[in-house]
């Protein structure tokens, strides 16, 4: 006698609970990635930040040059102090770095926080030798770095911390105390 199997199919019940379970271990899977995007960057750019000081100490000590760190609400730049005019420049190497959007910036000085601004157009970006053009360039605002890297190997004493706006963990610190190298290092959640 052949034997008979009856084989019982899923209920709708038991299919809608196994696709909310997969969607919610895709949606903590996607949650995750994206905090780990988040924090790598940021950890990427605090070491970028510390690399990019330690070259300029370098370079300042190597050219006998003065430079300077001016970070912005949205990024930061290099500038070079020229002695001719006694002014701050933007380097023509190296232009402004913008950082993501959620990511914040915020420098001491001093163990006292900053007020950072958002960028302002550099007196060597406006259009050319016009009359127009030499009266914008005279009455366009300063450049004056927060951060000077001096000739000496000296820096000025700082601390920056990089986070993430949407988070409340993940920052990184790149400070000095003005003699040794910026040092890059991760801080315990808040």
């Amino acid at each position: 006698m052949p034997s008979v199997c009856h084989s019982r199919g899923f209920t709708l019940i038991e299919l809608l609970v196994v696709i909310f379970i997969l969607g919610g271990l895709i949606g903590l899977a996607v949650l995750t990635i994206g905090s780990t995007h988040s924090s790598r960057d940021i950890r990427d750019e605090a070491q970028r930040l510390a690399v990019l000081i330690t070259v300029l100490a370098d370079e300042a000590v190597l050219d006998g040059r003065e430079y300077g760190l001016l970070i912005e609400d949205g990024g930061y730049r290099v500038l070079r102090h020229d002695q001719a005019d006694g002014r701050w420049h933007a380097t023509d190497r190296r232009q402004a770095h913008q950082v993501p959007a959620w990511m914040r910036l915020q420098l001491e000085l001093d163990g006292t926080p900053l007020r950072l601004v958002a960028q302002v157009r550099a007196r060597d970006e406006h259009a050319g030798p016009s009359e127009q053009g030499d009266r914008a360039e005279r009455n366009a605002p300063r450049l004056e770095p927060q951060l000077l890297i001096l000739s000496s190997g000296e820096l000025t004493p700082f601390s920056l911390t990089v986070a993430d706006e949407r988070q409340q963990h993940g920052a990184w610190r790149v400070s000095s105390d003005g003699f040794r190298m910026p040092l890059a290092e991760a801080l315990e959640a808040r």
